[in-house]
């Protein structure tokens, strides 16, 4: 079945390639959307694929780089995509 959530992570989570990170699972698993960092410098990833892979992504995005520190994961349903192609990085 698939899902599409978006999650925001909090922490030490910029500047210590969390991005680069939840970038080359999300590929690594085939899954489509975008990570980006917010003002409030926590990370925003908006994810969609089967429900496995994206629970799969979610819990690497707990651990994270060495380097990062993730103190939170809020995860919100939203409703599927299917113009979305290719996962992203964004500013």
């Amino acid at each position: 079945m698939e899902k599409r959530v978006r999650a925001e992570v909090s922490g030490r989570v910029q500047g210590v390639g969390f991005r680069m990170f939840i970038f080359q699972k999300a590929i690594r698993l085939g899954l489509v959307g975008q990570v980006g960092n917010l003002d409030n410098g926590n990370v925003a990833i908006d994810v969609q694929g089967s429900e496995e892979l994206v629970t799969k992504l979610l819990e690497a995005a707990h651990s994270g780089p060495p380097a990062a520190t993730v103190s939170d994961i809020t995860v919100q349903p939203l409703p599927l995509d299917m113009a979305v192609r290719d996962f992203i990085i964004t500013a």
